[in-house]
């Protein structure tokens, strides 16, 4: 009789439990800091740093530039009255030292002109900003080095910014060279003296009669320095603002005959300045 092994029982069993995914706490989501921002302003000329309106403007358009983008605006740096020649600047050199020290993420400035006209300058700085980690950008031209063609469309507006200032430059000299040309006077305006309607130099009888007083006074034995702080404490301005020990030691040294000559001469032609 032949036997036959059992077969097993093949039932299911009871299903198994159903694995449970596993759950991570997860807290409210960081926002990320928004870029801070050193800015930089610029006017070339003197009388535009007096009326303070360019350098308004400039400061208007960066603050309104970093609303618009999101960025933190730190600091406006100034520079007034200073050329676009080199970087040796008080206010750029700020902002720049600003970038470098981890002060700012972002050095803007309205136009890549404000802040260097001259190519080689403007590698500097990308240089200098790339190595702190710092983003160049400008309002105008709405750039940015964080990206390659960033940086090349800055290096070309670099390019064109340098041309400019060769074009004014040759423009200036032409115009100053047909003033000399006219007899026109050409230069800062000394003391003394005035510029009249014809474009010469003519006496300024106010001036001289202030050189005059300071001859004076230094015969009667006051020392420069006390000749330049009484012309300050009665209000006199000097060519540059305020008197100096070295500004009167000047004037009183010069021989005001000779200073007329000298000075009416060149303007009118007939002198050498």
């Amino acid at each position: 009789m032949t036997m036959q092994a059992p077969i097993a029982d093949r039932r299911p069993g009871p299903p198994r439990a159903a694995r449970q995914p596993r759950h991570r706490e997860i807290g409210p989501a960081r926002r990320a800091e928004p870029p801070r921002v050193a800015a930089y302003a610029r006017v070339s000329t003197t009388a535009q740093a007096d009326d303070g309106v360019s350098l308004a403007a400039q400061a208007e358009r960066l603050a309104m530039y970093c609303v618009a983008r999101g960025w933190s605006l730190q600091v406006i740096y100034f520079d007034a009255g200073a050329s676009g020649k080199d970087l040796d600047r008080p206010g750029l050199l700020a902002a720049i030292a600003a970038a470098e020290e981890g002060s700012a993420d972002v050095l803007l400035a309205t136009k890549i002109d404000r802040l260097t006209r001259r190519v080689p300058d403007l590698y500097a700085l990308i240089e200098r900003c790339d190595a702190a980690g710092v983003k160049l950008a400008a309002v105008s031209d709405n750039l940015d080095t964080s990206s390659a063609s960033g940086q090349m469309l800055v290096s070309i507006l670099g390019v064109v910014a340098e041309w400019e200032r060769g074009i004014i430059a040759e423009r200036t000299a032409a115009a100053l060279a047909h003033k000399r040309t006219q007899g026109e006077h050409v230069g800062a305006v000394p003391f003394g003296f005035r510029v009249g309607a014809d474009g010469r130099l003519e006496e300024h009888p106010d001036e001289l009669h202030t050189i005059t007083r300071m001859k004076r006074w230094r015969r009667r034995g006051a020392s420069y320095q006390q000749l330049a702080d009484r012309l300050n404490a009665d209000g006199v301005r000097a060519r540059r603002g305020r008197w100096s020990k070295s500004s009167v030691h000047a004037l009183v040294n010069d021989h005001l005959r000779s200073r007329k000559a000298r000075y009416l001469g060149a303007s009118n032609g007939t002198g050498v300045r």
